[in-house]
Order: C-alpha cells, then sequence, then structure tokens
C-alpha cells in the first residue's frame, strides 16, 4: 500500500503541495503555540540577588479555585518572621536571613544611580547580602540609620556621601560604608534600620508588621537537597512554598513569576483557534488533493480495491507528504516561538530574563495532532469515492455529484444560524468576553458556509445562467457555466477566501472597537489634565500631593493605583473565579475621576468598601450595600461592601479597591504609584507643574489626554492578538493560493479539450479571468454579509452605534489583498497550461 501510494503522489505533485504548505504552516503555530505553553508551566527565571542561598521559603503567590487553573498573584505576599529563628536552628543551616525589599534611590547631581534592580524593592537589610553568590565587598556593614551599602553599579566610593529616597521618605543625605560588588545588588541598610523603613518592625501598625518578603538559607556543603526536605516537613500545612534550584527565580519577584501564567493562558487561548484554522485548511487542501485522484481511486475500485483499502491508501498518500512539510515546520514553530517571545519582551509583557524551554514534547503533540488530522481529512475526503458502486465511481469521475449532500447544506445553515446568535453577546456583555464572541461567530459562520457552499454556489450559478443575455461573450458564458456545473470546486476557494476576510475584520476590529471603547471611557472619566509619578524612585515621596496642592492653579491631586484582584462568583450553579486589574481610589477621587457613577457615591470609598462596575454588579449581584468575598493580590481572602456602582467599567476596571482595603496588600504602597492633578487649565498652572517636576529628581509628569488613565495601559491581549491575526492570516492566504494553484494545475485536460473544440488561448485566459472576478466576488460579498452582523452589534454593544471602530483602509486593503490571490494564482497556473500541447495534454490523461 505504501509503495502504490508513493507511485500515486509522484504524479500528483502540483496538488499535493497544497497538502504540504497546509500541514507545514499548521505544524509551525501548533509547534509554537506547545512551546509558549510548555515555556509557560516549566520555564524559571534566574535566581538573581537570591543565588546564594540554597533553599527560599516563601508564601504560596498563587490563589488555586476549585476545579479550575491556578490564579498567578503579582503582589508580595509576606512570611511570619519568627520562622527565621526557628529555621536557623535547623540542622545544616549556616545561615539563615528573613529578606525584605522596600523602595530606595540614589540621587547625586540632579540625577538618579543605578540601584541595581528595581527601584521599588532595591532597598534591603545588610544580611540579606549574605543571599548574593560570591559577593565581592569593600567597607563594612551599615550600622547608624544614615549608614548605607551600596552596589558597585552606582559608581559610589567608600565614604562618599549620597543623597537617597527611601521608602517614600523626602531625600536625605547618607554615607556609604561599603561598595556591594554582585549581580543584581541592591541598596543595603542595617537590618535594624530597614525593618523600621519598610514598617515591618513587630511594633509598627498594619498587617505587615512582624513579616518578611522571604527567607533564605544556606547549607551546608553538600546538606541542601537533605535541608530543603526537611524544612518541607517543618512548614508543612503553613501554606508556605519552599524553592529550591531553578524555582528561586520565582521567589525575586512575584510579579515578573505572574508573566508565566500569562504564557499558559495565552498558549490555551491561541490552541483552539490554531487547532480550528489549521484543521480547516487541511483539510480543504486535501479534498483539493483527492478529488484530482478520483479516476485514480475510481479505477481501482473498478479493478477490485475494497473502500477500506481506497479509504487507507488516501490517508497513507497525505501521510508520506505530511511527513515531509513536518521536519521544517517543526523547527519554524520553535523559531516563531522564540520571535514571539522577543516580541512579548519589547512590549513589557514578559521578563526579558524569563527563557523559552525547549522541550520535545510540542513537537511530539504537533506531530500527533497533525498525523491524526491528516488522516482523517483523507479518509473523509475519499468516503464518497471508496463507498460508490465501482461503474459510478468511474462515471461521476469526471464530474461533480448534481447535488450537494442535504445533511452538509443542513449542518451549514445551522452553524450560520447559531453564529448569528452568538454574535448578539457584545449586547450584553460590555467586556473582553463579550468581544471575543465576535471573532468567535464570524470563525463559525465562515465554516458554515464552507459546508453550505457548493449549495449556494450551484443556486446562483443556475439564477445567473438563466439571466445571461443570449449575446454574452462566449468566455462569459463559459465562467458562469463552470461556476454551475463545478460548484463544489469554486465554493472550495470561495470559503478560505471568504474566512480569511471574516478573520481580518471579526478580529482586528473586535479590538480596535474594545481599544476605542476604553480610550472613550478613561478620556470621558478622566477630569485630571496631568499625571505625577516617580518609577525612578520607587515611589512618590511623602508629602507630594501637599506640595503639589500648595502650587497655582492647581484644584485637586488624588493618588490613583492599580493592583490585581481575584472575585469568584457563582454563574449557572458553579463557583467561576475572574482575575482581573482593579483601581485603588481615595474618597476624594471623584474630583480627578469621574467613573459614570449611577448608584451611590465614591466619598463613601473608605474602610473595606468597593465600588463595582454595572458590567457585573447585576450578574454577579453586587449592588449598593451588598458584600462581596474577594481576593486581593497577595492571596488575603477579603469581604467588602460595595458602596457604588459605575458605568465605565471598561475603561476603569470591573473593581475599584479604597486604599484602606489595599493597604498592605500591596508590594508598593498604593498612595505612591501615581498622582492625578487637576488644574485651572491655564498655562501658568502646567508651568508651575513642570517646574516643581524639574526641581526633584526622579519626578515625572505625564499628560492623561491619551487616555492611559488610572494607570491602564493598552492590555498586552490586544497586542497579541494583533500578532495572531499578522500570522494566521498569513497561513491562510498561503493555503488558499497553493489551493487555487492545485485547482487550476488539475483543469489541464478541461483546457485542453476547450482548445481541441476551437477555443483560443485568449478565450481561455478571459474564461479564467472571470471565474477570478466570480471567485472575488463572492468571497467578499460572503465575507462581508457574515462579518456584517457581529461587527454592528459589537459596535452598538460597545460604541452604542451599529458599526465598528478602526482603520477604514482595511477594507479596501482586504479586497485588494483578495483580488491579487485569487487573480494571480489561477492566471499562472493557466497560463502554463496552455503552454502545453493540447493533444498530448489529453492523450496523456
Amino acid at each position: 500500500m505504501l509503495h502504490l501510494a508513493l507511485r500515486m503522489t509522484a504524479h500528483r505533485i502540483t496538488a499535493l503541495l497544497a497538502v504540504a504548505c497546509a500541514v507545514l504552516g499548521g505544524a509551525v503555530l501548533i509547534t509554537a503555540t506547545g512551546v509558549l505553553a510548555e515555556t509557560g508551566l516549566r520555564s524559571h527565571l534566574p535566581p538573581g540577588r537570591l543565588a546564594g542561598a540554597d533553599v527560599v521559603v516563601t508564601a504560596d503567590q498563587r490563589y488555586r479555585p476549585d476545579a479550575d487553573l491556578p490564579v498567578a498573584l503579582p503582589e508580595r505576599a509576606t512570611v511570619p518572621a519568627r520562622l527565621v529563628g526557628e529555621l536557623g536552628r535547623l540542622p545544616g543551616v549556616t545561615a539563615a536571613v528573613g529578606d525584605i525589599g522596600f523602595p530606595a534611590a540614589l540621587l547625586r547631581s540632579g540625577r538618579t544611580l543605578p540601584a541595581g534592580e528595581d527601584a521599588g524593592t532595591a532597598g534591603h537589610g545588610w544580611s540579606s547580602t549574605r543571599l548574593l553568590a560570591g559577593p565581592r565587598i569593600e567597607g563594612r556593614a551599615p550600622a547608624d540609620p544614615h549608614e548605607i551599602a551600596v552596589p558597585a553599579a552606582a559608581g559610589l566610593d567608600v565614604g562618599t556621601r549620597v543623597r537617597a529616597v527611601v521608602a517614600g521618605r523626602p531625600a536625605a543625605p547618607y554615607r556609604v560604608t561599603a561598595v556591594v560588588d554582585a549581580p543584581e545588588a541592591g541598596v543595603y541598610f542595617a537590618d535594624r534600620t530597614a525593618l523600621k523603613l519598610a514598617g515591618r518592625a513587630a511594633s509598627a501598625p498594619g498587617p505587615r508588621a512582624g513579616t518578611v518578603d522571604l527567607i533564605g538559607l544556606r547549607a551546608a556543603p553538600g546538606a541542601g537537597e537533605d535541608l530543603a526536605a526537611v524544612v518541607r516537613d517543618q512548614v508543612a500545612g503553613t501554606g508556605l512554598q519552599v524553592r529550591t534550584g531553578g524555582e528561586r527565580g520565582e521567589a525575586v519577584a512575584p510579579g515578573d513569576g505572574a508573566a508565566r501564567s500569562l504564557l499558559v493562558l495565552l498558549a490555551g487561548s491561541l490552541a483552539g483557534i490554531v487547532l480550528l484554522i489549521t484543521g480547516f485548511v487541511t483539510a480543504g487542501a486535501l479534498g483539493v488533493a483527492v478529488a484530482g485522484q478520483r479516476r485514480d481511486l475510481a479505477l481501482m475500485r473498478a479493478v477490485g480495491a475494497t473502500p477500506r483499502q481506497i479509504r487507507k491508501l488516501a490517508a497513507a498518500q497525505s501521510t508520506v507528504v505530511a511527513a515531509v512539510a513536518l521536519a521544517p515546520g517543526l523547527a519554524l514553530g520553535y523559531l516563531l516561538a522564540d520571535t514571539f517571545r522577543g516580541a512579548l519582551v519589547d512590549r513589557g509583557v514578559l521578563p526579558a530574563g524569563l527563557p523559552l524551554v525547549l522541550g520535545p514534547l510540542p513537537a511530539l503533540a504537533t506531530v500527533l495532532l497533525t498525523a491524526a488530522a491528516v488522516r482523517l481529512s483523507a479518509h473523509c475526503a475519499a468516503w464518497r469515492t471508496s463507498r460508490m458502486p465501482a461503474t459510478e465511481a468511474v462515471a461521476e469521475s469526471r464530474s461533480e455529484p448534481r447535488a450537494s449532500s442535504p445533511g452538509r447544506t443542513t449542518a451549514g445553515a445551522l452553524l450560520i444560524v447559531a453564529a448569528s446568535g452568538l454574535s448578539a453577546v457584545p449586547l450584553f456583555a460590555r467586556t473582553a468576553l463579550g468581544a471575543a464572541a465576535t471573532s468567535l461567530a464570524g470563525i463559525i459562520a465562515a465554516i458554515g458556509l464552507a459546508l453550505a457552499g457548493p449549495a449556494l454556489v450551484r443556486a446562483a450559478g443556475t439564477a445567473a445562467v438563466r439571466r445571461l443575455r443570449p449575446g454574452a461573450p462566449a468566455p462569459t458564458w463559459l465562467a458562469l457555466a463552470n461556476v454551475r456545473a463545478y460548484a463544489q470546486r469554486l465554493s472550495g476557494v470561495v470559503s478560505p477566501l471568504a474566512m480569511a476576510v471574516v478573520f481580518v475584520l471579526t478580529y482586528t476590529f473586535a479590538q480596535t472597537t474594545v481599544l476605542a471603547a476604553a480610550s472613550g471611557d478613561t478620556r470621558a472619566g478622566t477630569l485630571a489634565q496631568h499625571r505625577l509619578t516617580a518609577p525612578a524612585l520607587g515611589g512618590l515621596p511623602e508629602g507630594t500631593r501637599s506640595a503639589v496642592l500648595g502650587l497655582p492653579g492647581v484644584r485637586a491631586a488624588e493618588p490613583v493605583a492599580t493592583t490585581t484582584v481575584v472575585w469568584p462568583y457563582r454563574q449557572f450553579g458553579e463557583t467561576e473565579s475572574e482575575a482581573a486589574t482593579a483601581s485603588v481610589l481615595t474618597p476624594g477621587a471623584a474630583a480627578v475621576l469621574d467613573l459614570g457613577v449611577r448608584e451611590g457615591r465614591l466619598d463613601r470609598l473608605t474602610g473595606n468598601t468597593v465600588a463595582v462596575s454595572s458590567e457585573v454588579a447585576g450578574p454577579r449581584d453586587a449592588g449598593p450595600g451588598r458584600e462581596v468575598r474577594l481576593v486581593l493580590g497577595d492571596g488575603a481572602r477579603v469581604t467588602a461592601r460595595v458602596v457604588a456602582v459605575y458605568s465605565r467599567g471598561l475603561g476603569f476596571g470591573p473593581v475599584v479597591l479604597s486604599r484602606d482595603l489595599a493597604a498592605g496588600h500591596t508590594t508598593a504602597d498604593p498612595a505612591a504609584q501615581s498622582l492625578l492633578v487637576r488644574t485651572d487649565g491655564s498655562a501658568a498652572a502646567g508651568r508651575a507643574l513642570a517646574g516643581y517636576t524639574a526641581a526633584h529628581p526622579g519626578l515625572a509628569l505625564t499628560g492623561t489626554g491619551s487616555g492611559a488613565t488610572a494607570g491602564r495601559d493598552t492590555p498586552p491581549e490586544v497586542w497579541i492578538n494583533l500578532a495572531l491575526v499578522v500570522v494566521l492570516i498569513g497561513y491562510l492566504l498561503l493555503s488558499v493560493a497553493n489551493r487555487i494553484v492545485a485547482a487550476t494545475a488539475q483543469r489541464r485536460t478541461e483546457i485542453a479539450a476547450l482548445r481541441l473544440a476551437g477555443t483560443t488561448p485568449r478565450q481561455i485566459l478571459a474564461m479564467t479571468r472571470r471565474e477570478s472576478a466570480v471567485t472575488t466576488a463572492a468571497a467578499l460579498a460572503a465575507g462581508l454579509a457574515l462579518s456584517a452582523l457581529p461587527l454592528a452589534f459589537l459596535g452598538q454593544g460597545f460604541l452604542g452605534r451599529p458599526w465598528p471602530a478602526g482603520p477604514v483602509w482595511l477594507l479596501p486593503l482586504t479586497a485588494v489583498t483578495v483580488a491579487v490571490t485569487s487573480f494571480l494564482t489561477v492566471e499562472l497556473p493557466t497560463r502554463r497550461a496552455l503552454r502545453a500541447a493540447p493533444a498530448e495534454v489529453v492523450r496523456a490523461a
């Protein structure tokens, strides 16, 4: 069977090239998706400043809902400080260090100096130097509250005096007592001073008193693994985690570690659409390839081959082609994953230190999935020919069935109807999930078109021929006759082109419409004209708000921050959990922000209170006065009372926390993240703010007109989805082009017969060009028709108008791309077929 399959393959290279290209592109996409998923599950950040610790004990930085994937928590959860002494007394421990991090920045000559790591957590106690790997230390440990040790990257010498902004306090002078040369070394203070600065002393107020960020343990040589096992037994049942080896990097910065979960979610969301489109394209390419071999398969049936042998032959032939295309596809998939990771790092979605995991599992999964898809598609494509009586199979090998399968047509119509119903989701859910329904509805409708396409094309072709005038040119008559007679062949070209149109329009406009709606919410809801931040200092120093309020022309200044919350809620009898970005506001936030409050008041946002968006208030029974249970960014479970419901949830998130509720549960002080400033709009007020910023090194003043208010930049999912559109459209168009080339090449006998009947090459070219025009018009009309309803509902739901927001040039660009693809992939193979002698072609057929 394999030998026969190889011999048949050699005579059908053109048709099988379309299969090879489909498998190649599918292998690239599936492999890249698998690599991203494995990286999210298995990759580890470098240990950085914890490289000298053999064992690291941290709080669990994941919320684990029932029957669902864990949710990574980006805010630092703490560990009881008393455990430092208990773990330090375990056998084999040579050093036990309770590490804490707090904001610290060095200033000199009106600029900030390198602090070795993120300024928000650059400050540490001196004992944390014992967690560094082989540090070179010049000088002595700080002892006085105004003494510090600095990283070698700062370029300071022992004995130098330098100003520093520490833990939000105003800049003060410090004396350098030591220079620490080690990777990611920070700014070090006396241990007791560090505890006071970070608010971690046992007598300090707040939920973080008497805690440390993590505990690092150094073990005697060769005792690291045994010590880790003992520590696990010691902390069993406390919810703490013990990290060794590559896992230590997760403890350095929980926010960076949380980025791994984004890769898992990204791969999960990509997997469905990638597998759907890959299967669709591969099945279509195999359909064209097997259709070109119907005569050979029918003759084999006539000489005694069983239906099962016919299907096995088609599957074996396709498997051989797929095997050839898989090897380069797997290699390119790993390269694409690396390119995609670089793009995510550039956008700030992933930390630069997170490496790809290039294991064999993605390749194995790709091979299994592709082989299964190819064999199943080949069996389906050969099913009709294999099941027909031999004489009927031979008779039908030169023509198409006169009627499409009623079951196929009905299934396609039902899918289109279901997609229409799904497209209405944005009318009821003005959320990212509602927008995602638009894209999914478009794809489902396109698949429905592929199923019902032959019947629709045949009906349209029949109607066109009946209305054709007697004096119509011969090429036009021939083109329309081919449309009617070969509806299945034409539908196999129109459907993927229409899918490309639907995919481009729905996916792109879904992203741009959500962005436009979010920007509209934030633009309309932001009353402040300026934002003041201090990323180089790790946060705004104390007294910044009071100083800004004293500037001429300033009417209001309120701190605004963001964090992450997980909201478990009941839906359809089950508990669902949604992780979302939440704003942290003060009772005076109404002076700088207008969230579109419908019920309640923002000035009641004190204590354990929240405000929620109207999109989620109703479905989750979270109206004013109701209590909601939330999981904060550090894993703390709280119960909060709803004091307001607002309408601009797309721009400001589904929930807003009071600053009192978030205090002590964020890595950075919410009051220090940013300050929204509202002025009287005068130029004098703007100059006063700019002058204040220039006089205080480390501060940054930006406008709020860009729409990035409340700390909410363009979500990374938008850029990811747009990149996905580009990649998948390239794959779709390449596969469609190969299918059209293969389908046109299979018409060599038809073209030769027309020439022997007296048709000139010019008339044949005119006929195929008219067919290309019909294909282009049908694909564009079908694509626009299938996209119109989802996009109208999307625009109505998000923007209050029946059309989406986005680049208008996308429509003509899509039309030109489809037209060029259709024209060139028919024109070039047709010209090649015309160069062959018609008699020789018919004789060889």
